[in-house]
């Protein structure tokens, strides 16, 4: 870009792919425009220009201000960004630009560890629907095979990894046995990039010991809540959030509710407790959230929720593989999004069979209270919830 560029820059003012800053200052300002040209479609940043569109020259001398602007380009973001830059004399002084390509690889830029956008004239944070679609753009598309370059084959639990493969009826003890690490890259556990062994994202809802410990993951979790009415508008009771695997989730997560109470009812002078819901249909809708939620949804959780008269089981994305809440009804068969966590938890034996988990809840439902769970796909597919009434009488 020359001299010329820039002045028609100048002149037609501020943009979706220009900004004017008077000086370098403490370089904040600077940084978050950098990262949101890059993370949007690029643009150009140009400065000794003031808001009103005139030149009013850097301060600092142009070496200088050059000098810091390469450094900030090689070290100030997560990734070097490859920006183009220049300079002019003006009689009023320096003007200095740096045109910002978008940025390509595997996920966005960030600017002290945040991520930024381009609107308008304006850089800012993305909303969570923006962040995933700015992750999906970037191709970072995450599914139970992709790796977490962020972990290492050290963050995998080797115990649970062993205990998982005497479900499966292999001998873990009799040699020769595989080096670890070829068993878990065998196993889908780990993959290799660059070089360098890294957890998958199956490998750390599995066998992982901290699974939430990476910010792509962070949010795969269960959140629950209870509530005093029967809207998220009435006064919360109780609240957790569920981490760790996929089968600890489940289980704390029925822990959890199982903690909230029990019905107390009386035949002649005989007390007879009976729980919220039963334990099988609660337990098959959780492992059905777990095991085959979309995890290319990285902003959003799991949510367990108790009202006064229902419990809504919420899962992020629609139901895999273009399946219909008519045949998931119909109890038809399964179509997997993910094949190895669901696999897992078949031989963990939290699944009974594949494809029997709407039957068991409507069966369990109807001995139960005489209602039948619900299932609902808003129309974006962006959430599936199955839905249980508490008990009609004594709820």
């Amino acid at each position: 870009m020359d001299w010329l560029e820039v002045l028609n820059r100048i002149e037609a003012g501020e943009g979706r792919m220009t900004e004017f800053k008077t000086g370098v200052g403490d370089l904040s300002a600077i940084g978050k425009a950098i990262c949101a040209f890059a993370n949007t479609e690029g643009g150009v940043l140009i400065l000794g220009i003031d808001d009103d569109q005139n030149i009013v020259g850097v301060q600092e001398g142009a070496e200088k201000v050059q000098e810091r602007l390469t450094s900030f380009l090689q070290t100030g973001c997560s990734a070097p960004v490859s920006a183009q830059g220049g300079k002019h004399q003006d009689p009023k002084g320096w003007v200095h630009w740096l045109e910002v390509p978008k940025q390509r690889g595997f996920e966005p830029l960030r600017y002290k560890g945040r991520v930024w956008v381009r609107r308008e004239r304006s850089s800012g944070e993305p909303s969570p629907t923006e962040l995933q679609e700015l992750y999906n753009a970037f191709g970072y598309i995450l599914t139970e095979e992709r790796s977490i370059q962020a972990g290492t084959s050290s963050d995998i639990d080797l115990l649970r990894f062993r205990a998982y493969l005497q479900k499966l009826g292999l001998d873990t003890e009799e040699d020769p046995q595989p080096e670890d690490e070829d068993d878990l890259r065998n196993r889908g556990v780990l993959t290799e990039i660059g070089g360098a062994l890294h957890p998958t994202l199956y490998g750390v809802l599995a066998f992982g010991k901290a699974p939430q410990s990476y910010p792509q993951t962070q949010n795969f979790r269960v959140d629950c809540v209870a509530y005093e009415g029967q809207d998220r508008a009435s006064s919360v009771l109780q609240v957790a959030e569920i981490t760790g695997c996929i089968d600890e989730q489940v289980e704390r997560a029925i822990g959890w509710f199982a903690g909230l109470g029990r019905f107390e009812s009386y035949q002649d002078l005989i007390r007879k407790d009976r729980p919220l819901l039963p334990r099988p249909a609660v337990r098959e809708a959780l492992v059905n959230t777990v095991a085959h939620r979309d995890y290319a949804i990285i902003g959003s959780k799991i949510l367990f929720e108790v009202f006064s008269d229902r419990v809504d089981v919420t899962s992020p994305g629609g139901l895999p593989n273009h399946m219909s809440v008519a045949s998931v009804r119909a109890g038809a068969h399964p179509r997997s999004r993910n094949e190895l966590l669901a696999n897992y938890m078949l031989a963990l034996g939290f699944m009974e069979k594949r494809g029997r988990g709407w039957l068991v809840m409507r069966k369990t439902m109807r001995e139960f209270n005489g209602t039948e769970p619900e299932i609902a796909q808003d129309e974006g597919r962006s959430y599936v919830r199955i839905t249980f009434q508490l008990d009609p009488i004594e709820g």
